[in-house]
């Protein structure tokens, strides 16, 4: 059993940055793919960006890439999302999600999801 807990979410201006954390208990975190996902208001949820069991491969949606940035620390049991030059469309719920296996495209299934954080970009 996983347990995620997502943090970090606030308001921010466009144009600006926030970072995102999931702190996972629980076993063999290590073992776990990471992904994070959105869900905007009256939008179905919509892939972000994920993370190999190590870090040193990562996969972002085109609509971050470039501005976001997803980190993990297996000594800490933490993934996070750094996010940059944020714009309105930016505005939804961040979820993180553990995945033994991995992702593939439309593909929204989780072994488990963390009960989210809301980020808000003003414009």
């Amino acid at each position: 059993q996983v347990q995620l807990v997502e943090s970090g979410g606030g308001l921010v201006q466009a144009g600006g940055s926030l970072r995102l954390s999931c702190a996972a208990s629980g076993r063999d975190f290590s073992s776990y793919v990471m992904g994070w996902f959105r869900q905007a208001p009256g939008k179905e949820r919509e892939f972000v960006g994920t993370s190999s069991l190590s870090g040193s491969s990562t996969n972002y949606a085109d609509s971050v890439k470039g501005r976001f940035t997803i980190s993990r620390d297996n000594a800490k049991n933490t993934v996070y999302l750094q996010m940059n030059s944020l714009k309105a469309e930016d505005t939804g719920t961040y979820y993180c999600a553990a995945k033994f296996g991995i992702w593939k495209r439309g593909d929204f299934t989780a072994d488990y999801w963390g009960q989210g954080t809301q980020v808000t970009v003003s414009s």
